[in-house]
This record gives C-alpha cells, structure tokens and sequence, in this order.
C-alpha cells in the first residue's frame, strides 16, 4: 500500500504538480487525428494535465493546439470561426493562427500595433500514428519527436479506439500491467485452448494456459520496466512456461502481448487529476491488424453505440454499465461486454482517485508494485533536477518488445529474443461484438 502522500504524487498532474511536469517532458496525444481531418473543419476541445486546449486545422492543413480560451477576454475558441488560416474568436473577431500569432484584431485600431504585442499560447505538433500530439513542457527542454514503440515505422497499420474515463491515470495504467486480473476479469474473452500460442479469432482471443496464478519476475530499465508472468501452458507443462511479457513505457503507456495476428498497446493520457483520456491500439501488418470499425465493434467502443459524441461511455455506475445477470447465470463470468468494458467497470468502481492505503497486496501484484515504486522513484530524482524518466539516453530501446511464447523452463525469459507480429499469411479480424 502506499501513503496518502505517496498517493497524491503518483496521481495528480495538473498545474505544478510534479507528476504532471515530469509528464510534460514527453511528447503527448491530445487527440485522434480523425477528429480534426478536415482543414478549416469544427475546433475539437481537448483536455490535458488540467489545461482546456482546443484543437484545429488550418486552411493549409497545419494543425494548431492551443490555450481554449481567447486571449482577449477569455472565451472559449471552440465555438470559434476556422477560416483563412486561423481560428477567429466570436467575440470581437480577435484570429490566431496555429502557432498563436495574433494575425488579426479587427476591433483594434490597425495603427495601435497591439496584434504584435499579444502571442497566445500555442504548443508544438507533430501527426503520428493517427494521434495528434503536442509537447507541452518548457520549449529549451523540448526533445526531438521520436515515434512511440507501438508504432515504430510509417507503413504500420496503427487503430486506435478512444474512450474519456472519469477516474485517475494511474489506476487504469495498473490494470493495463497487472497480468493476472486477465484470468479472471476477462476469463469469457480470453478462453484457455489447445493452441500453440495466443490467437486471436472472430469472437475471442485464446490463450494456452489455464492458469489462474501466474508467477511474476520484473526487470527494471531506464524506460519504465517489463516483466513476465509465467503460467503453466496446456501443452507439455511437465518442462514448459507460457511466458506473457508486458512492456511498461513511462509515464503512461503499455506493450501488452500480441496474438498471432497483431501487436497491443495502450496509452493513458491524463485530462487531468480525475479523468483520463485511455486509447487501446491494435498495430502491425495492414493485412491483419483490424480497421477501425472492426476495432471498435470487437471491442465494444463504437461512437453512437457504445460512446457518446465526446467519447463518454453510456455504461456507467448509474446503469450498472450494462451488466447482464442472466448471461452471468449462464456461464459469461462478468455479464459485460467487450473486456476493455469490463475494465472500465473496476477502474471506475475504485472512484476518482483510488485510496491505496487501504490495500492487500499479494504475489500477483508484483508489476503494480514495481509501477509505484519506480514512477515514485523517478518523480522525486526529476524533482531532484534528473531527465524525466524514459527521455534522452533513458528512451526504450528497439530490442525490448512485448511477447507472449511457450519455452522450455530451461530458458530465462529476459534472453528470448522476442519480435513484434508483423506477418501478412493470416486473415485479418472480423468484427464480433454486439449487444
């Protein structure tokens, strides 16, 4: 269990906190690219580490991330007039372009020369992996933009399904670790079967263990860790492991093991103390890493369906997120569908904020601990003037991937020389989920 003072600095991001500074030294989503797709198209409101951003492109096709609220007077932009490449304020016509130049103050004098006087706050972009990002941290710190290890190369398939969670980053990103919850959670999703490895069909994702215990071993590195869990396999138990080794990249996100199809990922950005924006992403080969539909429908994460306009789930506390207690006596183990839904259930249930200092932690919990232990570590070395875990010298390196592979238990995990799925043989996924 942690302190409540070790709590509220693993947590809360907004304004200085230190986690959210030590966050600002990364390259950060702030939203799908499909959201500002069309030049001169709606503003899209975002939030990150507590700021009201809104999101535009321009006439040209640039993309600008800036302060919501107009420099002026302070209103909102989002309801603003995308045009002429700039977003104009309603109020008094007031036009920023995207790196917050005042281009325009039509209810000035043009002799005053006030437009030259006023810069807006305006972040740097870059578009990558269908995520528009911004670094949101002082500009002298600004670091290269180096594509994220979850879509390391352009000729990637990378989709994406985005959904607004109302409770804090950290305990999402600990259920996205924790490898043991998967037996159970999403034992009705992730079925044991005699197969050689994970697989991924038109309704479930198989696995070759029944296991429910797996044993955990971590190994620490400069970019977050990886650890195993090692699980008797169904086949040949008697002198092999089924290893499932997960990939924590700080501050916010997960190489979760792949099937035989495509590679998982998520990442948790942090809206601000108590909302959290969770993007879960197939990636891989284009032949058989789903599209977005079918990502989405498998999931059980379709705008208009699942979520609303703004990416709010419609199941939630108030209607037991959807919750079928017949389907339960029948033999599905939650009775809610699509697992990252079954997710969502227990990170929401755990409120805002969850209390740590009321835990019992065991064996199974050992990535969580790590994941305290070293964000904690690395929030008080930044604090101390140290780089930010995982940037500069301390980035991921190429080599670390996440697997998930039966090996004789002769072999160390940490030597398996694991490689991301990228093979075109086998039939993409189709869509499964309904409700």
């Amino acid at each position: 269990m942690l302190t409540h003072e070790e709590n509220q600095l693993l947590c809360r991001v907004e304004g200085k906190a230190p986690m959210g500074q030590l966050m600002r030294r990364h390259w950060t989503p702030v939203c799908l690219i499909e959201e500002v797709s069309e030049p001169d198209g709606t503003p899209v409101k975002a939030r990150v580490f507590g700021e009201d951003l809104v999101v535009f492109r321009d006439t040209n096709g640039r993309v600008g991330v800036m302060d919501e609220y107009c420099p002026h007077r302070r209103v909102s932009l989002v309801f603003g007039r995308n045009e002429d490449c700039g977003l104009r304020c309603l109020y008094h016509g007031w036009k920023m372009d995207v790196e917050g130049n005042v281009v325009e103050m039509v209810s000035e004098p043009a002799a005053s020369g006030f437009a030259q006087k006023v810069k807006h706050l305006a972040y740097p972009v870059q578009e990558w992996a269908g995520f528009v990002w911004a670094y949101m941290g002082p500009k002298e710190t600004m670091p290269e933009f180096v594509p994220p290890a979850w879509a390391p190369t352009a000729d990637a398939r990378v989709t994406i399904a985005k959904v607004l969670i109302p409770c804090n980053w950290a305990q999402i990103l600990e259920g996205a670790i924790d490898s043991a919850h998967s037996s159970s959670l999403h034992s009705s999703d992730m079925v044991p079967a005699r197969v050689e490895g994970a697989e991924a069909t038109d309704t479930n994702w198989l696995r070759p263990s029944t296991d429910k215990a797996p044993r955990m071993q971590v190994e620490r590195g400069g970019y977050g860790f990886r650890y195993a869990a090692i699980r008797r396999p169904i086949k040949n138990a008697a002198v092999s492991d089924y290893i499932r080794s997960t990939v924590f990249v700080a501050p916010s996100a997960v190489l979760i093991p792949p099937n035989n199809l495509y590679n998982v990922a998520n990442i948790n950005v942090p809206m601000d103390d108590t909302n959290t924006a969770f993007y879960f992403i197939a990636w891989g080969h284009p032949d058989t890493t789903p599209d977005t539909n079918t990502w989405r429908k498998f999931l059980g994460q379709q705008v208009g369906h699942d979520l609303d306009d703004k990416y709010m789930p419609l199941r939630n506390r108030a209607n037991n997120f959807w919750q079928d207690r017949e389907a339960m006596k029948a033999g599905n183990f939650t009775g809610i569908t699509g697992f990252p839904n079954q997710d969502v259930a227990m990170w929401v249930t755990m409120g805002p904020i969850a209390d740590r200092t009321h835990e019992r932690l065991g064996a199974s919990d050992m990535a969580v601990v790590e994941f305290r232990k070293q964000m904690l570590e690395a929030v008080r070395a930044f604090q101390s003037g140290a780089p930010a875990i995982g940037t500069g010298d301390l980035r991921i390196p190429s080599s670390v991937v996440a697997y998930q592979a039966i090996i004789p238990k002769t072999s160390d995990w940490r030597a398996f020389s694991g490689s991301y799925v990228w093979d075109k043989k086998e039939p993409a996924l189709e869509p499964s989920y309904s409700t």
